[in-house]
């Protein structure tokens, strides 16, 4: 098996190994769409990129059909607080049950669309049709509180959180034509690839009225670093 040391000396294959690995650590994700020929190679010799990861820093590599993610599950420096991290993470609970409710709506929209992981075009939607889905979610998951979560109340909530969901990769927000002038209900965001690595399961679980009782959120193989 050849190893990552023996494709580093291959005069036909360094220069990729190095661009490989500086994509997969300039940002949470690698995309397939970021460089196609880059991911390919990543694709090709995914066995000694991780294992590269995992032998010299314990990370932990991830690589689909579309992507690609570098997970340190441990901090070392101590003096680094939590809220000092730059990392991707929801504090407050309404902010944590909205992203999981993107989640849940991307579930749905895949399946009435019938759209799996290896299909090339990813899912696109309106944000009005997030909007709707997430005001009739909150008012069913808290029933006691209907009157908190009205258009403009869960209109303030995704404000909180789309711009960070287009930060960290997982919306791209379609911009319009110049000569366009759209309402906001009428944008147009693409879910892309890193979507598919969080799971929406955490949003069935009863929430209590306490923050620190509400489920975060949080992926399937980790926090985004």
């Amino acid at each position: 098996m050849t190893s990552l040391d023996e494709l580093l000396q291959s005069p036909t294959s360094s220069d990729k190994v190095q661009a490989v690995l500086n994509l997969l650590l300039e940002a949470p994700y690698f995309y397939k769409t970021d460089h196609e020929d880059l991911f390919m190679f990543l694709r090709r010799y995914t066995k000694e990129f991780s294992e590269f990861f995992e032998t010299n820093f314990g990370w932990q590599l991830t690589v689909d059909a579309k992507c690609g993610r570098v997970f340190k599950p441990r901090w070392y420096n101590e003096k680094i607080t939590p809220s000092n991290r730059d990392m991707f993470n929801f504090t407050k609970r309404d902010e944590c049950i909205a992203f999981m409710l993107v989640l849940e709506f991307f579930e749905t929209k895949l399946e009435e669309a019938a759209i799996g992981i290896d299909d090339p075009e990813n899912l696109r939607f309106l944000f009005g049709d997030l909007l709707d889905f997430e005001i009739l979610r909150f008012q069913e998951t808290f029933p006691e509180s209907i009157e908190n979560y009205g258009d403009e109340a869960v209109r303030r909530i995704l404000r909180q959180i789309m711009p960070q969901l287009e930060r960290y990769r997982f919306l791209l927000k379609i911009k319009p034509p110049d000569d366009t002038v759209i309402l906001q209900e009428e944008i147009i965001y693409e879910c892309l690839p890193a979507m598919w690595h969080y799971t929406a399961n955490a949003v069935a679980r009863p929430v209590d009225a306490d923050p620190s009782s509400v489920p975060e959120a949080t992926p399937e193989v980790g926090e985004v670093e």
